[in-house]
């Protein structure tokens, strides 16, 4: 194998994992947000339920 190959091998393979590490934390910002919605959500709950007292 020529350095060619090698080098166009080592290029692929960097590609590769760096593309997964960006859908790792797309999916994670992804829980992130929906925790949050659910939380507020949660809260408004919690208020609507205080008012009605």
């Amino acid at each position: 194998m020529t350095v060619k190959t090698f080098a166009t091998a080592g290029v692929l393979l960097f590609s590769v994992i760096a593309l997964s590490a960006c859908g790792n934390t797309i999916r994670g910002m992804g829980k992130d947000t929906a925790g949050a919605v659910n939380a507020t959500q949660d809260a408004g709950r919690s208020v609507e339920k205080a008012a009605k007292n």
